[in-house]
């Protein structure tokens, strides 16, 4: 069945019913009626079953809701964590790495500077090249120690752009999973507004048709209906108006 032959089929069933209410006999010293029980059943278990699935649907996009909002909040939560670790392993290889190359080039540095002195002691010890032999060793000596200062330099420069690679990778991480919350939320959101407000529209449409048909019956009813207090024979059950 279509959604327009469901929403034609309980305006039906509402207006039968409104009109079974208003033309129940009226109990004697009471502001009570009595109705056909097994008929009202009958009209209240049809108008579920035609009621249109947006109901149903509403109600699940209700009733998941905070399911789907908690899973988004546990999934950025668990990325976030993620990119910590991930970025904190990247800078523990990075200090790893420097440490090492920092390592190596005092290692090469302390040999050439322990090299130079040894060719340095050598060298003063012969009297006749005394004066090639000191400067030769202070050449060398100041050669060990500008490149023990370069490869120090570069060490200490690595270490620093590996860490700010890091930093950089660990936030843009952490901006990512917060954008992908924020938009897991507002996806949430709207189709649960969207849900909602299209079963406010058939809802009203509902009440509209019903408000219509008691106004029909009270039409009819003063132009035409008059009360005889007879019955037909079905099972009847006190209600209050």
């Amino acid at each position: 069945m279509s959604t327009d032959e469901a929403l034609r089929r309980a305006d039906e069933l509402l207006t039968e019913l409104i009109e079974t209410v208003e033309t129940a006999r009226a109990l004697p010293m009471s502001a009570s009626c009595v109705l056909p029980r097994e008929r009202v059943l009958d009209l209240l278990d049809e108008l579920r079953e035609v009621l249109p699935p947006e109901v149903n649907e509403a109600r699940t996009v209700i009733a998941t809701r905070e399911r789907l909002l908690k899973d988004a909040y546990e999934s950025a939560a668990e990325s976030r964590a993620r990119a910590v670790t991930e970025a904190d392993i990247l800078l523990a290889d990075a200090q790893h790495r420097a440490e090492q190359l920092l390592g190596a080039a005092q290692e090469e540095g302390a040999g050439i500077l322990h090299a130079a002195r040894e060719e340095h002691a050598n060298l003063v010890a012969a009297t006749t090249v005394h004066q090639a032999a000191a400067a030769a060793a202070a050449a060398l000596r100041a050669d060990a120690e500008a490149y023990h200062a370069q490869v120090t330099g570069e060490a200490q420069s690595y270490d620093a752009r590996v860490r700010a690679e890091a930093d950089r990778y660990a936030h843009d991480a952490r901006s990512e999973a917060e954008r992908y919350v924020t938009k897991l939320t507002a996806d949430a959101e709207d189709y649960a507004e969207r849900t909602l407000n299209e079963l406010a529209t058939v809802l009203n449409r509902a009440a509209t048709t019903a408000e219509q048909g008691r106004a029909t019956l009270r039409e009819r009813r003063a132009g035409s209906w008059s009360a005889d207090g007879s019955g037909d024979g079905e099972e009847w059950s006190p209600i209050s108006a």
